[in-house]
């Protein structure tokens, strides 16, 4: 069986009158995308602080292949190859691509900072992706979807083996959507191990290998995601059945009187000929 990439074991946290995390583990398997799930205020930013290195934990271990790890920074985080994708990027908007990609890590020659060599390394780190992205503009005039590519690369210029994304595909249209699913299915091959974090529940069959699931703080389901159903998760993830809360609605007669009827509205650009009635 294959070794984990990485392992958390029994991670705790607290903040003044909160317990955000209790007693949390979890193992992410190279080549694998491990989704993770659950509501707002649930643990999972804590949890992936602690693995970036953005937090510290309170209890637990965090081991990489095999062998115990400390983080004190972000910085000794990316040294052991963890890489973070937040949902607010962190490139400067001014700088171009290769600058971004760069930054923090940039090549010298003597003294200073050996721009060919930036360049090359973004074009080499865009090339794997398989994207061609303008290196000669800054990147506030990319698309979300271009700026995300961007985040990508520059984990990986980093060495980064394991890579956390959060609700990556939020800003996304559904052709960057699968522009990012190609991305991470070029990454899983590599032998990568990704942490997933998503809401949107048909996204989660197409990539999870795993789902674990998170509610207050603590880990509740975590198996093949094979294994789920949407219906399970929401289940996991509320502590209920929704069924309990919102029950099915007897049918519209057919002589009901209609309350609200639009047609043809139209709002430019964003609205074009909608029709709808209640």
């Amino acid at each position: 069986m294959t070794a984990p990439l990485l392992q958390m074991r029994g991670i705790g946290k607290s903040f003044p009158g909160v317990r955000a995390l209790s007693d949390v583990s979890l193992e992410l398997f190279p080549g694998e995308v491990l989704v993770l799930v659950g509501e707002n205020g649930a643990g999972k930013s804590t949890l992936m602080k602690i693995l970036s290195g953005a937090l510290t934990a309170d209890q637990g271990e965090i081991s990489i292949d095999g062998t115990a790890v400390h983080f004190h920074s972000p910085q000794d985080a990316q040294r052991r190859g963890v890489g973070m994708i937040y949902q607010e990027f962190t490139l400067v908007p001014q700088l171009f691509a290769p600058a971004n990609i760069a930054l923090g890590a940039e090549p010298a020659a003597g003294p200073f900072i050996d721009a060919a060599a930036v360049r090359e390394r973004a074009k080499r780190m865009l090339d794997e992706l398989g994207v061609d992205i303008p290196l000669d503009v800054p990147v506030a005039r990319l698309s979300v979807g271009q700026q995300q590519l961007v985040e990508i690369a520059k984990v990986l210029a980093r060495n980064a083996r394991i890579i956390v994304m959060d609700e990556p595909t939020a800003a996304l249209s559904e052709r960057e959507i699968e522009r990012l699913f190609t991305i991470i299915g070029h990454l899983r091959s590599s032998g990568a191990g990704i942490i997933y974090i998503s809401h949107r529940m048909e996204e989660l069959s197409r990539i999870a290998d795993r789902i674990m699931v998170l509610r207050d703080g603590r880990v509740v389901e975590a198996r093949a995601a094979a294994d789920f159903s949407s219906d399970d998760i929401v289940r996991a993830m509320v502590g209920r059945r929704l069924e309990a809360h919102f029950p099915e609605l007897p049918p519209v007669a057919p002589d009901a009187t209609m309350r609200l009827e639009v047609r043809d509205l139209v709002r430019a650009p964003a609205i074009n000929g909608v029709s709808f009635g209640v």
